[in-house]
């Protein structure tokens, strides 16, 4: 799986990569053998005004909240830059996500619960520090080999955008992630559906907290009768190499890398050197990675006077002397100036053909590259022209305008929106009695009109007015439409 012919600041780059709106991801190595992720930015997107400082800014951000002992976020090791190249390098792996794991198999009820719960305990934690995360879904949700959901990409969209979302933003982002997980159980778990879909509700309307709450409190209704990660960490380490923990003694037999051209420069501050980036006369930490909890990142953990600090599974830094101009920045190194003969044969002969072998290969990376920029330039496109989702009317109809005895009347609410992708919260309210229907619907950027059903049965000996209202509670501003009829008995 590996290709040793690439890597950047002592990170190996694997064959395995995705796209996403950022970029290019890419499942990494650390110098000391850790899973771990790397993120070659769009270097349009990138390279737009104020684009670069914002997303150090929110890297900086991530690293004081992981110092304070917020859990739940992938850890950041570094921000570099490579000639024109803006890299993002992680200390754990980024994959697989809540996203992989949809397209494989069924995700048990337990395992999905577990997610929904991490997840909203961590934008909770973030929301109370006063940040967001801003693109919440299941490409953005990584579980670990554990089973724990840890959130990657937090504030990154906001910075290429240059946008500060608000926490309903997030909100409605979980709600989407409740109402996917609870589609795939309709069929054959539907109380845990049910229970989904009711804490997708209450995220629109009560908040996170609330939402979190009801699915603790309502666990029995899951099959096994309790939240587990079990299940889903069986599925992550069977969709993922990279959620497999490597032995630690397998990192010493790596080969080594071989060296970038060009200089890597670290774009954090450049007081503390982070894992996999040594610096002149140093090499990074080689701390086992054994014992994660996967479950997040711990707080600081002081180690006397040297400063060490240890991030949740398996990051760590330490404090350094203050760093001189050669320290900031690390030289993965250009080939030494030796002189070379042209000759076939001998160390010379052998030197000009790795040269070659080189170039050929720069060629071939650079032509991918450029594909894949054109990928990226053109989902950027598709991003920037997406509009906010936005309700453009509401229209409620029933069947028939009279019923009989022990009848069901269907009421439909047509809800036309703006084009825009998200997510509608809405409920049914009925004149005759006090329940109140709750939902959510997930939107798409093609489709522009949608059916929100009522089926509302009525029984007993009675003559009534009935009046169903359906109120759109998000996205906001609020908007209802009811309609009546008759039922005779």
């Amino acid at each position: 799986m590996n290709n040793p012919e690439h890597g950047i600041a002592g990170f190996r780059l694997t064959e395995h990569t995705w796209m996403t709106e950022l970029g290019n991801w890419i499942d990494a190595i650390s110098p000391d053998g850790r899973r771990a992720g790397a993120l070659l930015f769009d270097a349009r997107l990138i390279g737009l005004p104020g684009v670069r400082e914002r997303v150090v800014a929110a890297v900086l951000t991530d690293q004081r909240l992981v110092l304070g002992g917020l859990t739940g976020l992938i850890p950041v090791a570094d921000v570099v830059a490579a000639g024109d190249q803006v890299w993002l390098l992680t200390g754990q792996a980024v994959s697989p996500t809540l996203a992989d794991l949809l397209t494989t198999a069924p995700i048990e009820p337990a395992g999905a619960a577990s997610a929904l719960v991490e997840t909203a305990q961590t934008l909770i934690a973030l929301h109370a520090a006063g940040v967001t995360h801003g693109s919440v879904h299941p490409g953005t949700v990584v579980v670990t080999s554990e089973g724990a959901a840890l959130l990657s990409e937090r504030g990154l969209s906001d910075a290429i955008r240059g946008l500060v979302s608000p926490p309903e933003r997030d909100a409605a982002g979980w709600a989407a992630l409740a109402c996917g997980l609870a589609a795939s159980f309709v069929a054959w778990a539907p109380q845990a559906a049910q229970l989904f879909e009711r804490a997708a509700g209450l995220a629109g309307t009560l908040g996170l907290a609330a939402a979190r709450g009801a699915l603790l409190a309502e666990q029995a209704s899951l099959p096994g009768g309790t939240i587990g990660r079990e299940g889903l960490a069986r599925a992550a380490r069977g969709r993922s190499a990279f959620a497999q923990p490597p032995a630690h003694a397998a990192a010493a037999a790596l080969p080594p890398l071989p060296r970038d051209e060009g200089d890597i420069v670290t774009l954090l501050a450049p007081g503390r050197v982070w894992p996999g980036h040594p610096v002149s006369g140093q090499s990074g930490p080689g701390q086992s990675g054994s014992g994660q909890s996967g479950s997040g990142l711990s707080g600081p953990e002081q180690a006397g006077r040297s400063g060490a600090v240890q991030f949740g599974p398996g990051v760590s830094t330490q404090e350094q002397r203050p760093a001189t101009t050669a320290e900031q920045i690390w030289r993965s190194g250009r080939p030494e100036a030796d002189t070379v003969q042209r000759g076939g044969g001998g160390a010379g002969g052998r030197r000009v053909r790795a040269a070659r072998s080189r170039r050929w290969r720069t060629i071939g990376s650079t032509a991918l590259f450029a594909v894949i920029m054109v990928g990226a330039i053109l989902a950027w496109f598709r991003l920037s022209d997406a509009p906010d989702l936005a309700i453009g009317s509401v229209d409620v109809k029933v069947a028939k305008k009279s019923y009989g005895c022990d009848a069901t009347a269907l009421v439909t609410g047509m809800v036309v929106t703006n084009g825009g992708s998200g997510v509608i919260t809405y409920e049914w309210h009925k004149n005759l009695d006090d329940e109140v229907v709750k939902g959510t619907l997930q939107t798409r950027s093609d489709q522009t009109s949608y059916q929100l059903p009522l089926r509302w049965s009525l029984n007993g000996k009675a003559t009534a007015k009935a009046t169903a209202t359906l109120r759109i509670v998000s996205p906001e501003p609020p908007r209802t439409d009811k309609v009546s009829f008759t039922y005779k008995c």
